[in-house]
Formats: C-alpha cells, sequence, structure tokens
C-alpha cells in the first residue's frame, strides 16, 4: 500500500485551477456538474483512506475490540510512519464524521423548519410572505417544492424583475441545485483542499439559474436588475444549501456575466486551452485518486484478512 494511501488526501489540489477557471470559461451548468462530481469522488477517496490508516492507528490502542492480528508488525509496515500517522488518523475522521452529520442536521433542520412555517398557507408552488424584511429562496421538498419570498423583497422590485425572481428560483428547484451545494459542502467537510471547489460551484449554481431565468424572460438585463436589487436588500438565503436570487457571493461578476452574451454550451472544454488543461488534470487527479484509494482498500483488506486468526 505505502505511501498510494496517502494520496486522495493531497490530490484534491489538481482541481484547484478547474475550479477557477471553469466559473470564467464553462457554462455554468458543465462547471457545476463538473466540479461537483470531481469533490464528490475526491471527498470520497480521502475519506476512505483516512478510513483505513484509522484501522492501524486504532489497531495499537490497548483495550481496543479489534483482532490482536490487526496490530502485528506486518500491517502496521503497509502504512508508512504507522506511530504517527495512524493515531493522528482517529480524531481527523472523527472530526470528519461529526462535522458532516452536524452540517446534514443542520440541512434537515432548516428545511423541516420552513416547511412548518409555510403549513398552513395554500400548496402553491410560490409562498409569498408578509415580512418586513427581504428575501427569496428556493424551498425543495416537503409535499411539493416552492419558491418562497418576501413582500418586502416583491415590492423592491418591478413586474419584469419579479418574472425574472421567479424564474430564478424555480430553475434552482428545477435543477435541484441544493443537491450540488449540499455535496460540495461534504466534500470541502471532508477534505479542507477541496474548499475552493465548494465556493466555485455556489457560485456557479447561481450563473446556472442566472441563464435559466435570462432564457425564461427573454431578457438578459432585466435579469441582471434583479440581482442587483436583490443583493442590496436581501439578507440572502437561511441556509448554505438552499439556493436564492441574492444569494452571498460575487454578485457584481453575475451582473457582468448577464450584461454580456450568454455562454457557449460544450459538455468538455477544448484541450489545448487553460480550462482544457485543467479539466484534464483534475481529471486525471480524480482518477488517480480512485485508483489509489481502491489499491489501499483491497490491499488493506487482503493483510487484515491473512491477520486475522480463523
Amino acid at each position: 500500500m505505502g505511501v498510494f494511501v496517502f494520496l486522495p488526501l493531497v490530490l484534491p489540489l489538481t482541481a484547484w485551477p478547474i475550479a477557477r477557471l471553469a466559473e470564467q470559461h464553462l457554462h455554468p451548468r458543465t462547471a457545476t456538474r463538473l466540479l461537483t462530481a470531481v469533490a464528490a469522488v475526491m471527498a470520497l477517496c480521502s475519506t476512505v483512506c483516512l478510513a483505513l490508516v484509522m484501522v492501524v492507528g486504532t489497531a495499537q490502542l490497548p483495550g481496543n475490540p479489534l483482532p490482536d492480528g490487526w496490530s502485528d508488525a506486518e500491517v502496521r509496515a503497509a502504512v508508512p510512519y504507522d506511530e504517527v500517522v495512524g493515531k493522528a488518523a482517529i480524531p481527523a475522521l472523527c472530526a470528519v464524521v461529526a462535522a458532516s452529520a452536524r452540517a446534514l442536521w443542520r440541512h434537515g433542520r432548516v428545511r423541516r423548519r420552513a416547511h412548518r412555517a409555510l403549513a398552513g398557507l395554500p400548496g402553491t408552488g410560490v409562498a409569498v410572505l408578509p415580512d418586513d424584511v427581504p428575501y427569496a429562496y428556493a424551498l425543495p421538498g416537503g409535499r411539493r417544492d416552492r419558491v418562497v419570498v418576501s413582500t418586502a423583497l416583491l415590492d423592491c422590485l418591478e413586474p419584469g424583475e419579479r418574472r425574472a425572481l421567479f424564474a430564478h428560483e424555480r430553475a434552482h428547484l428545477a435543477a435541484g441545485h441544493h443537491r450540488f451545494l449540499l455535496a460540495v459542502r461534504l466534500a470541502a467537510l471532508a477534505n479542507p483542499f477541496l474548499r475552493p471547489l465548494r465556493t466555485a460551484v455556489a457560485y456557479t449554481a447561481e450563473r446556472w439559474a442566472d441563464e435559466t431565468a435570462a432564457r425564461t424572460v427573454g431578457d438578459r438585463r432585466t435579469v441582471a436588475t434583479a440581482i442587483g436589487k436583490a443583493a442590496l436588500v436581501s439578507r440572502g438565503t437561511p441556509d448554505a444549501t438552499l439556493a436564492g436570487l441574492a444569494a452571498p457571493g460575487p454578485v457584481p461578476r453575475r451582473v457582468a456575466a448577464l450584461l454580456g452574451p450568454a455562454p457557449v454550451v460544450r459538455t468538455w472544454p477544448p484541450v489545448f486551452t487553460s480550462v482544457g488543461l485543467a479539466a484534464w488534470a483534475a481529471a486525471a487527479g480524480t482518477a488517480v485518486s480512485a485508483m489509489s484509494s481502491a489499491n489501499a482498500a483491497v490491499t488493506m483488506f487482503l493483510i487484515l484478512r491473512t491477520a486475522t486468526p480463523l
């Protein structure tokens, strides 16, 4: 197994260039899907390898419930510097599990509270709440997906801008952007090197909804104006995994992109470009991470099986 068990922990660094370039050069839909897939695979691989290293560290603790053979020298030799990294992996993996569980719990709690607040309203796709605080966000789940917006925000927008608002939020729901946001959030908790991808996906998901709203409304400038106004007065969404028109982030870049031409839709960028090379580097890093974690898992399984008395 050797040093290959550590590769998935650092290979997310190969995705940093595409995290920045995808925002600028890829269609937002392509960028969101690509970055989320890379983040999810790399996070899973790094967590698997961290768990494998933790097994070696746990087997060295006195009084552990694992078989005695798992602490043999032959088993520990499979992990370089097993004395240090084996024991360090225990609190590291516990921190990953605790942070991920907390994020999932918070995500579920926010959604449940939001649905309970709407329980007495008609079961339409749009819930307009009489509130002095301006906000709007896409709320998935429950009996049906809903767009939640306050009267304070609607009062700030012109009729065309309101259509842009609703088209934007419906685009979030139709594409399931909350799933992408939750996936990259968990990935960043599993491996801090994946945080740039989380930031990038938060932006590209909004840009994806921007472009969908622009096609629905038929006026890119109207959507840009609605985003600018909403960002000035809105407090954003109740949770980072729920998408909204005025989500925090580089709003000026979103407005500038809408004032320009629509992005070209490509399934994969040209090879001999900066974004193409970055995409292939991220793909190669993801593939190597997957192979390294698979190799480490199979090797550790065989070693532990041999060391375990029948």
